[in-house]
């Protein structure tokens, strides 16, 4: 009957030990970016958050708490490729509309741009895929992967961020 309470005991601690809350804030990266715009690189900031959140978060450099943090850092990212992708998608459609008009056969700006973001998502699940390969099979290939994941969609927002199409 003890070794049964004991159990349940246990279920318990571990439940309430996984379901802990990460400490996640994009503040540090976005901070960090503001300042690396105008002296150095904004990839230098990429995983900011996350190590904030994974010294902030009670079990945050464990398997589990890695791999949340890295993933509350690529949704924040995600969000920026998504909407810098959105605007740069709108300009790209708007230029070759007025192309068109101006009868040039100029290849469309929107369809290489959705090739190339086609190809990029391809790009990185075969290198993110590599990346946990390398781990041989181990728990830390997923904090690994996601943590790939967060830098490359990291790489590419800033990039479509930085891309002006000029009309």
């Amino acid at each position: 009957m003890l070794g049964a309470s004991a159990l349940c005991l246990g279920a318990v601690i571990c439940t309430t030990a996984s379901a802990q809350e990460l400490q996640f804030s994009p503040y540090g990266t976005e901070h960090c970016i503001e300042e690396q715009r105008h002296i150095g690189d904004p990839m230098d900031c990429v995983g900011e958050s996350a190590n904030i959140c994974m010294n902030e978060s009670e079990g945050g450099f464990s398997t589990v708490g890695m791999g949340g943090c890295y993933d509350k850092e690529l949704q924040y990212w995600d969000g920026r490729l998504n909407a810098a992708y959105k605007r740069v998608r709108r300009d790209a459609k708007e230029i070759d509309a007025e192309m068109k008009e101006l009868g040039s056969a100029a290849p469309s700006q929107a369809e290489a741009l959705l090739a190339m973001q086609r190809a990029w998502i391809v790009f990185r699940d075969a290198k993110c895929d590599f990346e946990r390969a390398q781990w041989g099979g181990g728990t830390g290939g997923g904090p690994a992967t996601v943590s790939c994941h967060m830098v490359l969609t990291a790489e590419q927002a800033l990039f479509l961020e930085e891309t002006g199409l000029e009309h």
